[in-house]
């Protein structure tokens, strides 16, 4: 039986990755054979170039998704700088129709705004002005809780980058509503806070092959919670090493 929202049951590559493709050179990409998503929401992490967000774009491709940003009705392209990985990935859909769907990056949501902005004439579902006379939190926030209507499919890369420690909790329940209204989401992420969301699976790309870790075994929890627990002396080695 399939779970309620999951639209994605998993994916793989159908073929070997060409030599001059330049994610080739990202091992957790190189040596990916097989993802599952069989929850509702699924974090990918990993340091800046770990591949997560080219991952995360090529699932847009596969869904029909505007790769820069929006649902699959969003046409518009400022830049053609897309990875070609979409071409190698499969996608293991569960063949439950997505009644919505868009792809949320904080690099370019200026341009969905902008595009908002010159194609809509109601603004009901973006907090009912523009998004570009809001704040950059309470904008990416508003674009979530109005835009996002359920029963659908959702990939944000880095939201945090938009949200102070107090909205990304606010987005943690938005996002936790969404989960339990026949969604699925998939998050590239390096904040600590919504690493915490509970019943969520979270992927690693640190290592050679992607791999699912623990809360409490990620990075962002581990460096905050060192901070945290022992600011003096982690300042006094940072300062004097």
């Amino acid at each position: 039986m399939i779970q309620d929202g999951i639209y994605i049951k998993g994916l793989h590559l159908k073929s070997s990755l060409a030599g001059g493709d330049y994610f080739r050179q990202i091992a957790p990409i190189r040596n990916l054979t097989k993802l599952n998503f069989d929850r509702n929401i699924t974090f990918l992490i990993g340091e800046n170039g770990s591949g997560k967000s080219t991952l995360l774009e090529a699932i847009a491709i596969n869904f029909g998704i505007n790769p820069e940003g929006g649902s699959k009705n969003y046409n518009f392209s400022t830049a053609e700088n897309y990875s070609n990985l979409a071409d190698y990935l499969v996608l293991h859909k569960s063949g439950l129709p997505a009644r919505d769907t868009f792809f949320l990056r904080a690099e370019s949501f200026f341009n969905v705004a902008t595009y908002v902005e010159e194609t809509f004439d109601d603004y009901s579902e973006f907090g009912e002005t523009s998004l570009h006379t809001q704040s950059h939190g309470e904008s990416f926030l508003n674009l979530i809780k109005y835009r996002f209507r359920g029963n659908g499919l959702y990939l944000l890369d880095e939201p945090e980058a938009a949200l102070s420690p107090q909205r990304q909790l606010a987005l943690l329940a938005l996002l936790g509503e969404l989960s339990q209204n026949n969604s699925q989401l998939i998050i590239a992420t390096h904040s600590p806070i919504l690493l915490a969301m509970p019943n969520a699976t979270i992927y690693s790309f640190d290592a050679e092959e992607i791999e699912i870790i623990d809360y409490e075994d990620t990075p962002p929890y581990q460096t905050t919670k060192m901070i945290l627990e022992n600011r003096e002396q982690f300042f006094h080695n940072l300062f004097n090493d």
